[in-house]
This record gives structure tokens, C-alpha cells and sequence, in this order.
């Protein structure tokens, strides 16, 4: 009997949730890589898909192998390509390791692969784009783990100021006078693999338009599992939505035992079909090439058919 030839390489995850695209892959212990291309950045390495290389930053939420796996490859490929050198970000408690990680490779390989590494501690910010910065959110997991928001800031003329002429502002500016209030989006918050705890609540996270969280257990009787593991269940998700303000809710990291569609299903029994709406599993690929199928057709016209991405071998 003729031995079967070995199973093809998934698919990656794929949702359009206007403005950003979120992009990769995510299975329990396997690998987590999830890419927001619109923001340059990629949280997590657990394998280094061809699509993430174009992320000049990475976001490592903790030191578990399907979350660095792919980390000196991705480091290696961009330098290959003369992409330029890729930007490790990681939880200060955990960057010495990553050094040392990376170091290693330049042992093994004989070559010095570059790489820029950002430690950061809780609530610390780094610039991520204009205007945008990316902030660390310190979660709670088996070993020291970090999430990240990304936030828009934004400066707005005060409103007992509205309607002054230009050359009286430019006056009191002139005198030293604030004419302008600061204030902050959260876009789009990744929180890696954690336990349910008081970041699920904190403004930024529960604000964000894009909220990215793993959902490892769905089956009820997978709660203490999910306790032992400190990771989140289903039902913690069903209650952590009563307070969510985000426009959509990306689920990742969920076990391969798990059926999408059955977990799909207990998603909607727990919190009603009103906010399950805004609820998305990233590898379930049917149900979200579907989704996107709808978009491009509402969108119509050739060039929406243009931007449906290439088949994925």
C-alpha cells in the first residue's frame, strides 16, 4: 500500500474588520502569530509565516515555545531580504532570555542576524506610528506575560475656545496659554494568553475598537482546565462581554479538539445573538471567507474584486 503524502500546511486566518486587517495563525500549543498589517506590527512568533515579514515590529506576549518559535526566523528572513532589521518587543522580565535565545542562533549559525530589542514594563509606551503609540498591559498567565494596546493620541481645540479667530489663539499660544485638550483612542489591544483578571476591565482594553484575545476552552466541562492553565473559557468571555465597548471581539488560541462551529454555537447560547455579532474565531476560515465574500460583494465593482486575497496554497 502507497504511504499518504503528508497534510498541507493550513490556511491563515483572515478577517477585514475595516480599517485593519488582522491576519495569521492561532492554535493551542501548535503556534500563535497574528499580524494587524495597517499598524506594521505582529504579536507573537510561534512559526513565521511568509505574510507577517513585512511587520517591522513584534510584540512577544510571553516566553511559551508556540509563541517564540518562529522568532529568529522572522529576524533572519527580513534580514535575508533586506527588509531591515525586525524589532523584538517583550516583557523586561523576560528580554534577557530573549537575548540570550537570539544569541544562541548566532552560535549555531556563524553569523551575526541583526535585530533591535525593546524591553518594556507595565504601561510603558513605545512610538508605533504617527500619532499612534503601543502600550504594554501587564496580564496574568503561568509565567510573566504582557498584551499590548495600541493608541491614537489626539489633540483637540478646547471647547470654550471654539469659534476664537486664528490671531487671538495664536496669542495665547503665544503667552503660554494650553489651547488644546489631549485625548486617546485605544485601536486595537492584544492580550496574549492570559487569565481573567483586572486588564480584561482596565479603560484601554475595554475600549478598544479591536479587541484580540485567546479563548482556549469552550466545552463546559473545560472550566477547571482553563483555571489550571490560566487560560480564558468561554464563560469568562460571556461575562467579560457585559462590559466590552469594542466593535469586535477576534478569538484566538483555541484548542485544535475544539469543533469551531460548536464553539461558534456555545459563544451564542452564553451572551444572545446581539453581541455574538461582534464575536470572531480567526481560524474558523469557512465562516470568515463568507464573511468576506459578503463584503466584497457589498463593496461591488472590480476594484473590491481585485482585493480579495490570493488562495492560499
Amino acid at each position: 500500500m502507497l504511504p499518504k503524502p503528508p497534510a498541507r500546511e493550513g490556511t491563515l486566518g483572515f478577517l477585514y474588520l475595516p480599517p485593519y486587517r488582522v491576519q495569521g495563525t492561532s492554535v493551542a500549543g501548535e503556534a500563535t502569530v497574528i499580524a494587524v498589517p495597517e499598524l506594521d506590527v505582529c504579536f507573537d512568533m510561534g512559526c513565521c509565516p511568509r505574510a507577517v515579514l513585512s511587520s517591522k515590529m513584534v510584540c512577544i506576549s510571553h516566553g511559551h515555545m508556540d509563541h517564540v518559535g518562529g522568532l529568529a526566523y522572522y529576524c533572519s528572513q527580513r534580514h535575508f531580504q533586506g527588509m531591515g532589521e525586525g524589532t523584538i518587543v517583550c516583557d523586561a522580565r523576560i528580554a534577557p532570555a530573549i537575548e540570550r535565545m537570539m544569541a544562541g542562533y548566532v552560535e549555531v549559525e556563524r553569523q551575526n542576524t541583526p535585530y533591535k530589542l525593546v524591553a518594556l514594563k507595565n504601561n510603558d509606551e513605545i512610538p508605533l506610528k504617527a500619532n499612534i503609540v503601543l502600550r504594554a498591559v501587564e496580564v496574568e498567565h503561568t509565567v510573566p506575560a504582557m498584551g499590548y494596546v495600541a493608541v491614537e493620541k489626539r489633540s483637540k481645540l478646547k471647547e470654550e475656545l471654539l469659534g476664537t479667530p486664528q490671531e487671538k489663539l495664536r496669542e495665547l499660544k503665544d503667552r503660554g496659554v494650553e489651547i488644546t485638550r489631549q485625548f486617546q483612542i485605544p485601536l486595537v489591544a492584544y492580550l496574549g494568553d492570559t487569565a481573567p483578571g483586572p486588564h480584561l476591565v482596565r479603560e484601554d482594553v475595554r475600549k478598544a475598537q479591536i479587541v484580540i484575545c485567546e479563548c482556549t476552552f469552550t466545552e463546559e466541562d473545560h472550566v477547571e482546565r482553563a483555571k489550571i492553565g490560566m487560560h480564558m473559557h468561554a464563560e469568562a468571555i460571556a461575562e467579560w462581554l457585559g462590559v466590552l465597548e469594542c466593535q469586535h471581539l477576534v478569538l484566538v488560541h483555541i484548542s485544535r479538539r475544539t469543533n469551531l462551529a460548536q464553539a461558534r454555537k456555545r459563544i451564542m447560547d452564553l451572551v444572545g445573538p446581539e453581541k455574538a455579532a461582534k464575536v470572531h474565531l480567526l481560524m474558523d476560515h469557512r465562516f470568515n471567507r463568507e464573511r468576506y465574500d459578503r463584503q466584497v460583494a457589498e463593496a461591488g465593482g472590480a476594484d473590491a474584486a481585485a482585493a480579495k486575497p490570493a488562495k492560499q496554497e
